[in-house]
């Protein structure tokens, strides 16, 4: 069964002719309008059976409560297939989906007739989607594998609190939340537990705009392609993040991105990480794609011979990429996705006290890496989680992290303790829609160096199982940047420029020749500021000036150089700054270092596209 659903504002549809002897009979050929409803086109082919119209109305009932939609149209569309059911077959199978929908206001538009037909389809994330339903995927064949802790993590008993730097821990509805609104939509957001997205938040349309990211159509949900200017930002994150953690003490290594799901370490796994994976069968094994790169260093770890001396030991790996089945009403932008890269570094450690110890060391090292991407301790709020246990027996250690953190914070308390980790807190960004999402974060996992074998010798010569921390200074790759096109979108709002930082901008100067007898000049002065690692181009097209200071301005390129005559006689540079809106004059050498600071200690890489605008293809999005 093929399955096109759409959100729709409304349709109208009028049958004209019967297209097939076999059409079903009806008294009423006037034009039908039916308003704020899902439209299903679908196609029954040879072979589909009661099970998969079964699964077919059941996944369309679930992608509906999602988008809170309680109307449905089944509009059977030969089109979608050429191999169809015998129609016998088919408007048998259609009527008992309609049936198994009762609990909606539904209908189908009559099948084996022509109909002209007009549709408004509603512009959100989920609006439109298409499936692909067979026995062989159908969830009365199969089921996916979920793990306990995902099952089980609607369930858990919490206890919400705020904490503030001094220690003291308030209800949630005694708090003054009227200094703190982000951290107000953060605990709402998490209490409720509410991922579903119902509109694209703003930066959807900037990474499009800005030719950094679109949805592949060809791929599943919730993975992305990067267009030259956002694998360019992407790659200088993923190298500074790199960089930053090695300077810190982690080892990186490279471990593979698919296991046996059957392997003794990996079944036990499963049910204490909250996390949906894919599943592949290749000869006989039941294989699933990492949903984290955890599994792979602790299996390294497993052969290392360790003394206490080694500890805090530390392994790192960027994944890229690690893989989660996450539903697709979550699946927005960059900010959620099924395939993302992930900075992930375990320290293993001999005791809690020095697990404490260690987590600090890297607070410290998550608020550092975030100023230096851009993203200040203003834009995000932490949450942090422990069991209750925990908590009475390290009260001074919690209330050490939220002082670091410098204002009130999030807390959930679990009553007992239902995961891996004893404690997990992380810096969450809220964007324009008020929805969290995690960035840096870190838990203290008290199970995995047991379950995986994990050993070091103590002071005594004794065998002893370490604490293993795990730590993402910086989150998602991906997020990274839909929190600062978040963060963009928001500038603009307020009426402020949006900027990247400027060593992440993909072209940070800009050379526009005034006519053509300038082209010469502006390629000596383009190699001359290029060999100073600075990425520069040059709008050599046949456009106004103004036309093309304008489209610079709008591809937020910082610096622009406009050179006629005046400018190519000069002993000065004759700077068009945007971020603030002046025109100065400046030496070469005085240009040169103010650029500089701005990207001191930052990696570097070349321009990702031509160096001559008329020599680019354009992105149509």
């Amino acid at each position: 069964m093929r399955i096109l659903q759409l959100h729709c504002d409304s349709i109208e549809y009028t049958p004209t002719k019967k297209e097939i002897q076999s059409a079903e009979d009806i008294e009423n050929t006037s034009t039908q309008k039916i308003e704020e409803l899902v439209v299903v086109f679908v196609a029954i082919e040879d072979g589909d059976d009661s099970s998969v119209a079964q699964d077919a109305i059941s996944q369309i009932k679930n992608s509906m409560e999602k988008i809170g939609c309680k109307k449905l149209l089944l509009y059977p569309y030969a089109h979608l297939s050429s191999n169809l059911a015998k129609p016998s077959v088919a408007i048998s199978l259609l009527k008992e989906m309609e049936s198994n929908a009762s609990d909606l206001e539904v209908s189908h538009s009559p099948f084996g007739w022509t109909k002209s037909y007009k549709l408004q389809v509603k512009g959100h994330p989920l609006a439109e989607s298409s499936k692909i339903v067979t026995k062989d995927t159908s969830s009365s064949q199969t089921e996916e594998l979920t793990s306990d802790a995902l099952k089980g993590e609607s369930k858990i008993r919490s206890i919400w609190k705020i904490m503030s730097p001094d220690g003291t821990m308030s209800n949630i509805g005694d708090f003054d939340f009227s200094n703190h609104k982000n951290l107000e939509s953060l605990a709402k957001y998490e209490s409720a537990k509410q991922r579903r997205v119902d509109e694209p938040p703003p930066h959807v349309a900037l990474m499009k705009k800005m030719g950094i990211a679109d949805y592949e159509p060809a791929s599943d949900s919730g993975n992305m392609r990067f267009y030259p200017n956002g694998r360019l930002i992407k790659s200088l994150i993923e190298r500074y993040v790199t960089d930053r953690v090695k300077e810190y003490g982690g080892y990186e290594v490279e471990t593979p991105i698919m296991y046996d799901s059957e392997h003794p370490s990996m079944v036990s796994y499963f049910n204490r990480f909250p996390a949906r994976q894919y599943n592949i069968d290749s000869e006989g094994k039941k294989l699933f794609l990492r949903f984290a790169a955890c599994f792979g260093q602790f299996l390294m770890a497993n052969q290392y011979q360790m003394s206490y001396k080694n500890l805090p030991y530390r392994l790192y790996e960027l994944t890229r990429y690690s893989f989660r089945r996450e539903q697709s009403g979550e699946l927005v932008g960059l900010r959620r996705l099924r395939a993302f890269t992930m900075p992930d570094c375990h320290a293993f450690c001999k005791d809690m006290e020095q697990a404490i110890d260690e987590i600090k060391v890297r607070f410290d090292l998550s608020q550092s890496v975030l100023t230096d991407l851009g993203i200040n301790a203003s834009d995000y709020d932490m949450a942090i989680r422990f069991t209750e246990d925990f908590y009475n027996e390290n009260k001074t250690a919690i209330e050490g992290l939220v002082k670091k953190h410098g204002k009130p914070v999030l807390v959930e308390m679990w009553t007992e303790k239902f995961f891996y980790f004893v404690l997990k807190w992380e810096f969450n960004f809220i964007d324009g829609l008020g929805k969290a999402s995690a960035l840096s974060t870190d838990q203290i996992d008290v199970e995995n160096g047991n379950r995986y074998g994990i050993e070091f010798v103590d002071e005594h010569n004794a065998p002893q199982h370490p604490i293993i921390l795990h730590n993402s200074p910086s989150g998602a790759i991906e997020r990274i940047i839909y929190a600062l096109l978040e963060k963009a979108a928001r500038d603009s709002k307020e009426g402020r420029k949006p900027q990247f930082p400027l060593w992440l901008a993909p072209t940070q100067v800009r050379i526009i020749p005034l006519n053509a007898e300038f082209d010469d000049f502006c390629k000596t002065l383009s190699d001359k500021i290029s060999v100073n690692n600075i990425r520069l181009d040059i709008d050599d097209r046949n456009e106004s000036i103004g036309k093309r200071i304008r489209e610079a301005e709008k591809e937020w390129i910082r610096y622009i150089l406009v050179i006629g005559e005046k400018e190519a006689n000069s002993q000065n540079l004759s700077i068009r700054d945007r971020q603030t809106g002046n025109i100065r004059e400046l030496s070469f050498d005085d240009f040169i270092n103010e650029i500089n600071k701005q990207t001191t200690g930052k990696p570097f890489t070349g321009l990702n596209l031509p160096k001559y605008l008329s020599k680019r293809p354009q992105l149509m999005v």
